[in-house]
């Protein structure tokens, strides 16, 4: 096995991780987790208390 067969695998194993990174983000079940981290900066008021829906009971 020379240097070329092992930088083609890697090419194509990164590729291959790449390809699935983006279906995995741009599925529907992910949209409700980046909605939700997304929103993550507006949850805090200036003095740095928590002010999210989960904090008004």
């Amino acid at each position: 096995m020379d240097i070329n067969t092992v930088r083609i695998a890697v090419t194509v194993i990164s590729f291959v991780t790449f390809i699935g990174i983006l279906i995995w983000a741009f599925s529907g079940g992910a949209r409700k987790d980046f909605n939700e981290a997304a929103m993550l900066p507006f949850l805090e008021d200036d003095d740095g208390t928590k002010n999210g829906p989960e904090m008004r009971r």
